[in-house]
């Protein structure tokens, strides 16, 4: 047996982890509808131009799915896929926790939403992974409506609140006709 012959042996049995045509177009599947499922969460963030974008959310969703379906495929005790998600949201904790930033008011913060994004694509690619497709699917439309329906419900509430604001200031008696009345506290009624 020659060089060439060893390595094409030794090659071959390499690919052995997954052993009939069965289990090949399971693993394909669930991990092509892991790209999918995070790349319709990532096209959207990419779409609102945020940091974390299609790629990303794709290749976390994949990962994700990826990192539980080789304990399955090696027939690992459910305790050790526990260990497997207890390192993957832990990760994906560190990589959300790289998207957020602090502004210089305690009301700038940027980036949660993407951190979340992040970590919602990390347990669809896990409930992929274990074959949960039809979860995966309801949890991504959700997580899909939340990212496009609730910024219209923000800025309506946004938008209420100045009104209120506004209509508050308008009817605060804190004004005299020679202008605001500087010895009194805001609110205080009293004569002097």
């Amino acid at each position: 047996m020659g060089w060439w012959d060893l390595f094409v042996e030794t090659f071959v049995s390499e690919l052995t982890d997954i052993s009939d045509l069965e289990e090949a177009y399971r693993v394909c599947i669930r991990l092509v509808l892991a790209a999918l499922f995070g790349g319709l969460l990532g096209y959207e963030r990419e779409y609102r131009g945020k940091a974390a974008g299609l790629r990303t959310h794709m290749l976390v969703c994949l990962g994700a799915a990826l990192f539980v379906l080789v304990p399955m495929q090696a027939d690992l005790a459910p305790s050790d896929s526990t260990r497997v998600i207890q390192g993957i949201v832990t990760g994906i904790g560190f990589l959300g926790a790289g998207t957020i930033l602090k502004g210089n008011h305690i009301r700038e913060v940027y980036g949660l939403t993407t951190a979340a994004g992040i970590w919602m694509t990390a347990a669809i690619g896990i409930a992929v992974g274990f074959g949960h497709i039809a979860t995966a699917a309801v949890a991504t439309t959700l997580a899909l409506t939340v990212l496009t329906a609730m910024p219209l419900l923000e800025r309506d509430a946004a938008k209420r609140a100045r009104r209120q604001r506004r209509q508050k200031a308008a009817a605060s008696p804190s004004t005299t006709a020679s202008g605001p009345d500087t010895d009194k506290p805001s609110g205080d009624t009293r004569t002097p």
